[in-house]
């Protein structure tokens, strides 16, 4: 069964932040890591992966990516704070 993911990513604690889709978390975040995204992530130096999510389709994981990215910027980092306080880098947690 394929899985779906929603990731937040974020320049630092309370820096800038990117909410992104994509059915491989890891690929995904390596890409953003290594500059090989081009556009926001790279121009910023967004690559810590501070949240994530996962969900069973295609179609709930886009519709939570358009919901989050509409959010305030307070929201965004609630959610972060609720299951990652100290906004520890998970890159290495999903890589396990």
């Amino acid at each position: 069964m394929r899985q779906f993911y929603v990731y937040i990513l974020a320049k630092h604690r309370h820096g800038a932040l990117y909410v992104g889709v994509t059915n491989d978390l890891i690929r995904r975040v390596h890409e953003h890591r290594e500059g090989l995204a081009p556009g926001f992530t790279k121009r910023y130096g967004v690559k810590l992966l501070v949240y994530f999510e996962q969900h069973a389709t295609a179609a709930t994981a886009i519709q939570r990516e358009k919901t989050m990215k509409r959010w305030p910027r307070a929201w965004k980092i609630r959610t972060i704070e609720r299951t990652n306080p100290t906004w520890a880098d998970l890159y290495e947690e999903i890589c396990r």
